[in-house]
């Protein structure tokens, strides 16, 4: 399978596949096929493994697309301004990501459900009870708000980011949240009451904004009264759609 990403923040991936070649993507995703690609939704992994996308922000269906007649080309896109990372994914090293930022995989990726194991980063860390884990042997594309930045942390090493703003992690790395120090930088210091702190080892990718962050940057210019005309409206849609 070949792949390319184009774009520079609304992007898109488009694969090249080959017959006998599959992928499987988020419900919606799809932006345009070639005529030999042939689509089918499925419940992969059975209704259990459904639900469980469902609960971490997925469609209880994936949409399994085969090529036929040569060679197939499928583009998709993430469903909010941002980029789009490969992860190469190899059997006994899982990568967690945050629910929604799954976009597309080859067949032998498994996409399933994970649960935070402490009830603090559960709480105050942004992501919830409910991640989304990737393993397997191949390539799967996360999709996030902003750009990626990328970390590789060594043994016992510490980063503290903001929370909501980290999208994954190698399941070696350490993940938990920390309060801010000093009750005048906790209410003064603009950035909350806890940070998200990442142990090594291990990779982990950080988002530069989140949907929240976009949506509040906006809000200002939003008409106060609930009018319909203008930009305001297209705003007030765009806003409608991010914090849905």
């Amino acid at each position: 399978m070949k792949y390319k990403i184009s774009g520079d923040n609304l992007q898109l991936v488009t694969l090249q596949i080959d017959p006998g070649e599959k992928i499987y993507a988020e419900a919606g995703s799809m932006v345009y096929q070639s005529g030999n690609i042939n689509m089918e939704a499925k419940m992969r992994g059975g209704f259990l493994k459904g639900l469980g996308r469902k609960f971490a922000g997925e469609t209880m269906f994936l949409t399994e697309f085969t090529s036929a007649g040569g060679t197939g080309m499928v583009s998709f896109g993430g469903n909010a301004p941002g980029t789009i990372k490969p992860i190469e994914l190899t059997s006994g090293k899982d990568f967690l990501v945050q629910k929604d930022a799954f976009l597309v995989a080859e067949d032998n990726v498994d996409m399933s459900i994970a649960f935070q194991k402490k009830l603090g980063a559960a709480f105050f860390g942004g992501e919830g009870f409910i991640l989304e884990k990737l393993s397997g042997n191949g390539t799967v594309f996360i999709h996030a708000c902003g750009d990626f930045v990328e970390f590789d942390l060594k043994p016992e090493q510490i980063l503290k980011v903001d929370t909501g703003c980290v999208v994954g992690w190698e399941d070696t790395v350490t993940y938990d949240i920390q309060r801010v120090k000093g009750i005048k930088t906790m209410f003064f210091g603009g950035e909350g009451l806890f940070l998200t702190t990442l142990k090594g080892p291990g990779k982990l990718l950080i988002q530069s904004m989140t949907l929240s962050n976009l949506a509040t940057s906006l809000r200002p210019f939003l008409p106060s009264s609930g009018g319909t005309s203008g930009s305001g409206s297209v705003v007030g849609s765009v806003i409608g759609g991010l914090t849905r």
